[in-house]
């Protein structure tokens, strides 16, 4: 991987969306999923990127997608960037970081699965003792363990934090069917993932997950189970009342926390040490899920 940030593309092909962290091209009769090396963090795009990011995200959500290709139907097309036609492969900039997805009205909610009380579930609890409307049992701490996970969706917010909904929220947008198997897959793909990191000395506290249709069968999109959509948590250093130091974008964000930032102006220059050591860190995720090394 090279030490240069690509944090933007400029390809010859329609764009149909450039997101915070991916550049999506319209090849026609599929997308051309790009994942560039920027990041963010409390609903801003920072600066300056990660160097080799979009590729260890994409890399990682192949590990995933083809894990459970025989369980889940995905949107993924194609990983492999050698067979991809002359007119992507002639930008040697995309290899590694590049998918040809297919097309799907994708589902308006992040799903989520929580295994282990962190982040915004961690604040719902304070307050009443339930997560998206899930009583849980008294007396857990930061970090706790749940008796079983959880599915805990939320909106899909164009600008601004996403929110908290119940599973019945869910329903009533899209029907009764379509929300049980989001939430079926939800927790049957995370308890699966959250089984095998175990195996490798890893929590995934909790993850979210995206969902599309395609001719009324639901797909999974987007990405899978990386560092920028989950909380990894080294499991020789989790204790219940703390929040254990993470192989994911929470680094980043604890470094935000720190500054004095508001939140609301612009936001700081992320410095030299931070992102290499955010850099560090995914690769560190990878590695320890995939029990390879990426070069």
């Amino acid at each position: 991987m090279t030490d240069m940030a690509l944090v933007e593309t400029r390809l010859p092909f329609p764009l149909a969306r450039r997101g915070k962290v991916r550049d999506v091209y319209d090849l026609g009769d599929a997308y051309l999923f790009v994942a560039t090396d920027r990041i963010s963090a409390f609903d801003h795009v920072l600066s300056p990127g990660i160097p080799g990011k979009g590729i260890i995200l994409t890399q990682l959500s192949n590990f995933w997608f083809e894990y459970f290709e025989d369980d889940v139907a995905s949107h993924i097309i194609g990983t492999d960037f050698d067979r991809f036609p002359d007119y992507i492969t002639e930008f040697e900039e995309l290899r590694g970081r590049t998918v040809v997805v297919r097309k799907c009205q994708v589902i308006p909610f992040e799903c989520v699965a929580r295994g282990y009380l962190a982040g915004s579930g961690w604040k719902e609890y304070q307050d009443d003792g339930r997560v998206c409307g899930i009583p849980l049992e008294a007396g857990l701490q930061l970090g706790s363990r749940l008796s079983r996970p959880i599915f805990t969706p939320a909106t899909k917010e164009d600008t601004g934090h996403d929110v908290n909904v119940s599973f019945e929220t869910v329903a009533e947008h899209l029907g009764g069917e379509v929300a049980n198997t989001l939430r079926r897959l939800t927790l049957s793909i995370y308890s699966a993932a959250a089984e095998l990191a175990a195996k490798r000395g890893v929590i995934i506290a909790d993850t979210k997950f995206e969902f599309g249709l395609l001719d009324g069968k639901v797909l999974w999109i987007d990405e899978a189970l990386t560092p920028d959509s989950s909380r990894f948590w080294p499991a020789e250093s989790h204790h219940p009342g703390s929040s254990p130091p993470s192989f994911d974008k929470q680094f980043v964000r604890d470094w935000l926390e720190s500054t004095g930032w508001d939140k609301r102006s612009s936001p700081p220059v992320l410095p030299a040490e931070i992102v290499s050591r955010t850099r560090e860190k995914y690769l560190e995720a990878y590695a320890a899920l995939t029990g390879e090394r990426l070069e």
